[in-house]
């Protein structure tokens, strides 16, 4: 049959039907909410309705578009199809555009009629329906858009992909497998399935720390931890394998030695999507390499400010390093300003704050949340037209139970909760990490079950701030860090440094315990004598019996003095007091 298949801009009306005895209406309506929000005029004749009212209605507004659903059986449809199909034909209404919605067996069979002109099924998404829409409806004008995207129809910066998926954000995850080869086909498939924006490629061990060292490199951890990435090529060839499906942007976690030589190669082959980059770590502190304490310090300052000249968006991944070696809350938060001001200092616009949740086990949902909230608090005070925070949230990677199908409910879980921080970014993390290293097919069915957990909380999620609980705890943990901050400002006798830059602060703060954290126990570059305990879903500092420590309190017994001073001098973050005040 031939049809005028785009209506006029005038009469931009879609007509909308549970077909027959079908009275699950939430499908069609959810398409009409859809259509409505982007400019047409919608009309809903109801559930169980039948051809005959649909056709009338059809004739008595000339209604262009018609969108109609049916979730009973595939024999029904089937025969309800046909029947449709054959009274448009005698009513002459051929010229409409036809739009079918059901589950996928049903879907499946109303295709065998031949009639209409498009479906939706179980695996279409908003977006899927919201490119429809884009197009007028129009079924062949959106073939010819989905078959013209190429490279250069894509996002290729962080910023473009955020703008281009507003108001949604944008999704990463990390993947690399222990074969070169498994990995560049698990690539190819993550890509085509569409399910990420970004895919942080995971490099082995020996890579991260001895790829520009080869001879160091170890025969017994050859692909532990990640993909075996030798070569130049070796990267080429990832993101060639990337280039298809939706393009999602490429980013390599940085190496823990040589981290400006590994920041130039990935800006060179993949197209690098923001640098990662620690303070204190990846250094003797943590034993990922070599490097004495305050060498690691300068040399990841300088990645940063290497990243800031090119313009390349930083996340600078120190704060959860604390809270994975139980740090208390308040050594977390204040990491979080520090990590925001070195990178502002060095040059960065565009910083990534990335939010772990889960961290320490045993954190509630609330406390998770106040904890986030102080640590935004600190790095947004530090915001101006040159520097702007990008929020990224992500699941502890610990908190994910070895039961796979607990775990999803955990990525869940902690997903909605994250949501509330409205963040720019996704980090998911694979639901199986407990258990084994995500296969292309754990990425994506991980990245699907957060999809729509986002997609449930854009339509509204509680307000954490509202929370009388939350808010004090979240003020708590603003007013320790500064204090903490201050007392930092006092350590170097080097003046001519800002304190929070220079690596003597840092060195000095692990060697006396102003820094420091249970995992840091026998540590040579630490102290390694703070004892934390989870109360109340919350990570505190304690004494020997298990009674919470004030920071004030426990700064008094370490440095005495320097507690003293630092009370009086000013505050380090004047923006953010004057903000709270």
């Amino acid at each position: 049959m031939t049809k005028t298949r785009k209506p006029t801009k005038a009469n931009k009306h879609i007509l909308g039907a549970c077909l027959g005895n079908c009275v699950h209406v939430a499908g069609t309506l959810n398409f009409l909410q859809l259509a409505k929000a982007k400019g047409y005029s919608t009309k809903f004749l109801g559930p169980a309705t039948p051809i005959s009212t649909i056709l009338d209605e059809v004739e008595e507004t000339s209604a262009p578009i018609i969108g109609l659903s049916y979730r009973l059986t595939p024999a029904a449809a089937y025969r309800l199809a046909q029947e449709l199909k054959k009274e448009v034909h005698d009513r002459g209404l051929t010229n409409r555009i036809w739009i079918f919605g059901g589950t996928t067996p049903v879907t499946e069979k109303v295709r065998e009629v031949g009639f209409f002109d498009f479906y939706f099924d179980g695996n279409s998404t908003d977006e899927d329906v919201l490119m429809f829409l884009d197009a007028d409806c129009d079924p062949q004008q959106l073939e010819e858009r989905v078959q013209s995207l190429d490279r250069a129809a894509h996002a290729t910066t962080l910023l473009e992909r955020m703008a281009e998926r507003k108001p949604w954000p944008v999704i990463r995850h990390h993947f690399g497998v222990p074969s070169l080869e498994e990995t560049i086909q698990g690539i190819a498939k993550i890509a085509d399935a569409k399910c990420l924006d970004i895919l942080s490629i995971g490099p082995d061990q020996n890579a991260q720390q001895f790829f520009f060292r080869p001879d160091a490199m170890k025969d017994t951890v050859e692909g532990a931890g990640g993909v075996p990435i030798r070569t130049e090529e070796n990267l080429r060839a990832i993101y060639d394998a990337s280039q298809r499906g939706n393009y999602p942007l490429l980013r390599c976690y940085s190496g823990t030695q040589d981290l400006l030589k590994w920041a130039k190669l990935l800006h060179k082959t993949i197209n690098n999507a923001w640098g990662v980059t620690p303070i204190n770590w990846y250094s003797a502190l943590d034993g990922r390499s070599t490097r004495p304490l305050a060498d690691a310090i300068q040399e990841n300052m300088k990645n940063i400010t290497w990243h800031g000249k090119q313009g390349i968006p930083v996340e600078v991944n120190e704060p959860h390093h604390w809270s994975l070696r139980q740090a208390h809350d308040t050594i977390a938060v204040a990491s979080a300003f520090w990590s925001a001001f070195i990178a502002k200092s060095m040059g960065v616009q565009h910083y990534i704050a990335q939010l772990m949740m889960n961290t320490p086990l045993g954190t509630s949902p609330a406390m998770d949340l106040a904890k986030m909230w102080a640590k935004l608090a600190l790095v947004e005070s530090l915001q101006d037209d040159s520097f702007k925070v990008i929020r990224q949230v992500r699941a502890g990677l610990f908190s994910f139970p070895v039961d796979l199908d607990a775990a999803k409910g955990q990525l869940a879980a902690s997903a909605y909760t994250s949501m509330m921080l409205e963040p720019a970014i996704v980090h998911v993390v694979g639901f199986c990490e407990a258990d084994h290293a995500a296969t292309a097919d754990d990425v994506i069915m991980s990245c699907k079950i957060v999809r729509q957990v986002i997609k449930e909380c854009r339509r509204g999620v509680p307000n954490p701030r509202l929370d009388p609980q939350i808010f004090a705890r979240k003020d708590q943990l603003v007013s320790e860090a500064s204090l903490l901050l201050r007392v930092l400002a006092e350590l170097p006798d080097d003046k001519s440094l800002h304190p929070l830059l220079n690596p003597a602060t840092y060195v000095l703060a692990l060697k006396q315990g102003i820094l420091d954290a249970p995992g840091l126990k026998g540590n040579p570059a630490a102290r390694g004598q703070l004892q934390t305990q989870m109360i109340d879903g919350a990570c505190y500092a304690v004494d020997e019996n298990g009674k919470i420590l004030s920071e004030s309190n426990r700064l008094e017994v370490i440095i005495p003095k320097e507690l003293e001073a630092s009370e009086k001098r000013p505050k380090i973050n004047e923006k953010l007091e004057q903000q709270n005040a």
